[in-house]
């Protein structure tokens, strides 16, 4: 069982774009997959609210949503986790910090962040590295 994700958090993820996204993209990995909920595609976008408390006792509440359209005359199929820019906003998180998903051993969830380490710039591309991953397992 997963018990722990990370993600290096991207400047799409955080807002800094300006682009308009439903939430963070969250890959078909069953590495990843598996620390969250299995959702049906019998249902169109079914979804399941998640909360996580912060180290602060802040309650955080994000739907995780499989966008399913795929199967409904649509073209997406894809992950999602949903609600977050209070969240980012509230810890000033930018691209680069790690945002980091736990399950408790009662069930509970966390939700806490590393600041970034260092980004590094090669042929004038800003390189953030790493994507999700598995913290513990």
């Amino acid at each position: 069982m997963i018990q722990a994700i990370s993600k290096v958090l991207s400047p799409n993820d955080v807002g800094e774009t300006g682009g308009h996204q439903a939430g963070i993209l969250i890959p078909k990995k069953p590495e990843i997959l598996g620390f969250f909920p299995a959702l049906t595609t019998d249902v169109k976008n079914p979804r399941h609210l998640l909360t996580f408390r912060d180290d602060h006792g802040g309650r955080w509440d994000f739907p995780f949503i499989y966008y399913n359209g795929k199967f409904f005359d649509g073209t997406r199929n894809e992950f999602r986790l949903t609600g977050m820019t209070g969240y980012f906003r509230e810890a000033g998180l930018v691209a680069g910090d790690e945002l980091i998903l736990e399950k408790g051993a009662a069930g509970g969830r966390r939700i806490a962040f590393r600041r970034a380490r260092s980004a590094s710039v090669e042929d004038g591309v800003l390189r953030l590295g790493g994507g999700w991953k598995v913290v513990s397992a």
